[in-house]
């Protein structure tokens, strides 16, 4: 074996196996994922059609992102050594979240940490899509991006399920965008 493709896959489990365990939840771990991934392993632009090419696809988002990016950084043995870092941390951590639940299920002050982690959930949601925003159109800004972006948030307003939203703002993209791409 080259020691060059173990260090990748090595590196690879330990990115998911960081991002898993510091930051557990899907949206900041798409955040969190950007810092470790684009630059070191793909371009800022690969991350973002990785990004929403796994909200399109039925699944978990985690995992279709991992397998994304390990594909992109190793083929088919980067896949698998992304998926054991992305599925080990959230496999273990949530056995031990059920059994605690389980054990405290009935005291009052779990129900009060669950609505004081609410609105940070929510906060935390709105600042990735902004840095995911800012990631897509930090080449230059223009009216174009911002019209989807407002279409994509009225289409989510009235509740359309994400993989349309993301697919019509992909045809909007082509649309819009033509053929020369966002330059």
């Amino acid at each position: 074996m080259n020691e060059t493709k173990i260090s990748l896959w090595f590196r690879l489990i330990w990115m998911f196996l960081k991002v898993n365990i510091l930051s557990p939840s899907g949206p900041a771990s798409i955040g969190f994922l950007y810092e470790e991934a684009v630059g070191k392993i793909m371009s800022e632009e690969r991350f973002v059609e990785a990004v929403g090419f796994s909200n399109v696809l039925p699944g978990s988002e985690a995992l279709k992102l991992a397998m994304f990016v390990g594909f992109a950084a190793g083929g088919i043995p980067g896949v698998l050594a992304a998926l054991v870092g992305a599925i080990l941390p959230p496999t273990v951590l949530m056995l031990i979240v059920a059994t605690l639940l389980q054990r405290f299920q009935q005291e009052a002050w779990l129900n009060s940490f669950v609505a004081g982690m609410s609105p940070a959930v929510a906060a935390l949601i709105v600042f990735v899509g902004w840095e995911l925003f800012r990631a897509g159109s930090k080449k230059k800004t223009d009216r174009r991006v911002i019209l989807i972006a407002l279409l994509s948030a009225i289409a989510f307003w009235f509740d359309i399920p994400s993989p349309f939203v993301l697919l019509g703002a992909g045809m909007f993209g082509v649309i819009l965008f033509g053929r020369r791409g966002f330059k």
